[in-house]
């Protein structure tokens, strides 16, 4: 595995699975010897800020053209 010019690299899927790194999931580096470890960031128990980045990416996605009048109209059967 390589770094990318702009840095990067992937983390395997079965790695992120095990760890639960989903979208979103901040993560912490630190340099111990000549490693890099990589570990999800402790967030605090109230926090929802992936839940909010969740929402926040997903806002306006849905746009289908039609008003919420037009919507609960074809929703209701009134034609």
């Amino acid at each position: 595995m390589g770094v990318t010019t702009k840095g990067q690299v992937t983390i395997p899927q079965n790695m992120r699975i095990q760890l639960g790194l989903m979208p979103y999931t901040k993560v912490q580096f630190q340099i111990v010897g000549d490693a890099v470890q990589i570990r999800k960031a402790k967030q605090p128990a109230s926090s929802s800020a992936r839940g909010q980045a969740v929402l926040n990416a997903l806002r306006g996605t849905a746009d289908c053209g039609l008003s919420t009048n037009e919507i609960m109209a074809m929703t209701r059967g009134d034609e």
